[in-house]
């Protein structure tokens, strides 16, 4: 007779959303055959040559995707099944991923690549998203929203726990709206699996705006959510989304890009981070933005 696996303290969990709480321990992860994940740094704007063997430029390398409810017999359950295709969500979300954060960082390229030109671009090397090798969903009962934690296995092997409470208290009771706020709490979390953080030493409220600024792109804004100034620059998720949407506007498209690839290679430091990257303090940055949404008043 086999014996049981073994269990290991759950890890605590490394994002956390807004009024998240944890209660109980997330569950004991299994592992199974994950694919390889995306090699080496590729220029972003030079063209490669596609070998027979290799997959077409666009091809997005996934990691093995899992789904695991907890309580089939919950309310937020069934209405987490009939709302979305979890493999389409999972899906188009990294892909939305890779399409704001890493300019095709996930496709499959030569390892090699050959070119006659030369780049002028921001990014000297293809972007890469970290090693994320498997992402496990997990819906079950518990107070809060979502968090985002790697598993007992690995760091790269990710969990993102989603409260079947919070799923089915989704206002209004629309299929739409069900679908959007589940698709938008899903692209979040995904976010946290292949964001850049500063070697740990970003503020957890730059990360959560990196996260829900990607979910502002998706058109997955939530009805409650306003362009409006907190109280310091860093209070996270949609307030320093917008905040980074502004940076977009001003500085041009592909700035959280660039922001996101400074946290890959650098330790954040605040004063030298910004500076280097937008040529000023980021309080200096903020007190624009806010004189910015004054005028638009």
């Amino acid at each position: 007779m086999p014996l049981p696996p073994n269990t290991t303290p759950a890890p605590k969990p490394v994002f956390m959303p807004g009024m998240s709480h944890r209660t109980e321990a997330p569950p004991t992860p299994t592992s199974s055959a994950v694919p390889v994940p995306p090699k080496g740094d590729e220029r972003p704007d030079q063209p490669t040559e596609t070998k027979k063997d290799e997959k077409p430029t666009g091809t997005i390398e996934l990691p093995r995707l899992r789904l695991h409810i907890q309580d089939i017999a919950h309310e937020g359950s069934s209405i987490f099944l009939s709302a979305v295709n979890a493999s389409t969500v999972l899906r188009s979300s990294i892909e939305d991923i890779d399409k704001h954060l890493y300019l095709s960082g996930f496709v499959s390229s030569p390892a090699s690549p050959t070119s006659t030109s030369t780049s002028t671009s921001a990014f000297p090397h293809r972007s890469r998203p970290p090693p994320t090798r498997s992402v496990t969903v997990i819906l079950r009962d518990m107070d809060g929203v979502a968090y985002t934690t790697g598993s007992d296995l690995d760091p790269d092997h990710k969990e993102i726990h989603f409260s079947l409470r919070y799923i089915a208290s989704i206002s209004p009771a629309t299929p739409s709206r069900r679908a959007a706020e589940i698709a938008g709490v899903v692209t979040h979390e995904l976010v946290h699996c292949y964001q850049w953080n500063g070697r740990g030493a970003a503020p957890g409220g730059l990360i959560e705006g990196v996260a829900d600024w990607v979910r502002l792109q998706c058109d997955l804004a939530p009805p409650h959510w306003r362009r409006e100034a907190a109280a310091k620059w860093d209070a996270g998720y949609q307030h320093t989304a917008y905040l980074l949407q502004y940076f977009e506007e001003r500085f041009g498209g592909g700035t959280v890009r660039r922001i996101n690839e400074k946290l890959r290679h650098d330790k954040y430091e605040e004063k030298a981070f910004w500076t280097e990257l937008l040529g000023r303090p980021i309080e200096q940055l903020f007190d624009d933005y806010k004189q910015t949404l004054e005028k638009e008043k």
